[in-house]
């Protein structure tokens, strides 16, 4: 029986490991993370499935220290998996597999290596990305492509439906690819690095608005850090507006003007530099629910300038 050590956390993670038990992979150790308490879980948990599954489950501060390699080295795993598990691995680690290691990415590979690719991808207003299966290497995210899967982003999307999608491409590629790869004729193929880019990990203060930029950008950006990712957010008059989700249905006017936030009837809408409008579905100000209703009983106006801050941008 081939066996795989899994490095997992994250809904991608549970879904994978659980394509590796459907094939009959025997997995003598799970390694995942312990949860942040800062930080909101709003995703399955690796360790909650690996123990209802009676597997053993490891949560090390450092997976390259010498005495953990030594540990995975001594269960003499013949592949071992990453599944958007946070930490790269070091080789000596990835060398601890004699039929080699691989990692799940949640882009279309070489494009979006690095951290938050779903995100990013957003933000940049791509209208596909992907899950991609590769080889592990010590560069991050530039390992040979076993396989991979496209999906859509439309319009609308926010960050958390594009990554549910992105999970079920994760899930079709490995349950596609684990045949060939347990059967040893995988083919793999190149990346051609210079095609793609390495992007960074997002802040929650990479979610402020920047004015000036057009209603299609402002857009990618709140819809890239919507619920449950931090929001996007500005200040207005001395308070933080959050805006949560928005709507674009191409509204434009097609004549540049000054950014406002304005009541519309029973309905909030953003004007952009460009002229464009963008439907507000959602935002709060200083943390209360803001709409139209609410907006002109707590500023007293059916229209707000929106600048940018100068403490901020």
């Amino acid at each position: 029986m081939t066996r795989a050590v899994v490095f997992a956390y994250h809904d991608v993670g549970a879904r994978c490991l659980a394509v590796l038990l459907a094939h009959g992979v025997e997995i003598p150790l799970v390694v995942t993370h312990a949860d942040d308490a800062r930080e909101k879980i709003w995703f399955q948990s690796v360790d909650v499935l690996a123990r209802a599954y009676g597997l053993p489950v490891a949560t090390p501060a450092d997976p390259n220290d010498t005495a953990f390699v030594t540990r995975v080295a001594e269960l003499k795993p013949d592949f071992l998996f990453s599944f958007y598990y946070r930490s790269m691995l070091a080789p000596a680690l990835l060398s601890a597999a004699p039929r080699g290691a691989f990692n799940m990415h949640g882009s279309l590979l070489p494009k979006y290596r690095g951290r938050v690719p779903v995100n990013w991808a957003i933000v940049c207003g791509e209208r596909e990305t992907g899950a991609t299966l590769h080889e592990m290497v010590a560069k991050p995210d530039a390992g040979s492509i076993v396989d991979q899967q496209a999906v859509p982003i439309l319009p609308n999307d926010t960050a958390l439906e594009v990554f549910r999608k992105v999970t079920t491409a994760a899930e079709l590629v490995l349950d596609r690819a684990l045949p060939v790869l347990l059967a040893g004729t995988v083919q793999l193929r190149a990346q051609d690095l210079s095609a793609g880019s390495y992007f960074g990990a997002r802040r929650p203060e990479d979610g402020r608005v920047d004015w000036t930029k057009d209603a299609a950008s402002i857009h990618n950006l709140v819809r890239a850090v919507a619920p449950p990712y931090p929001g996007a957010f500005c200040s207005v008059g001395g308070r933080t507006l959050k805006l949560l989700h928005t709507l674009d249905i191409g509204e434009r006017s097609g004549v540049s003007g000054k950014p406002a936030l304005l009541a519309r009837g029973n309905e909030l809408h953003i004007r952009c530099t460009d002229g464009g409008m963008l439907k507000v579905l959602s935002a709060e100000l200083d943390g209360g629910e803001l709409n139209s209703s609410t907006m002109r009983e707590r500023l007293g106006t059916d229209s707000v300038a929106l600048i940018n801050d100068p403490a901020g941008i």
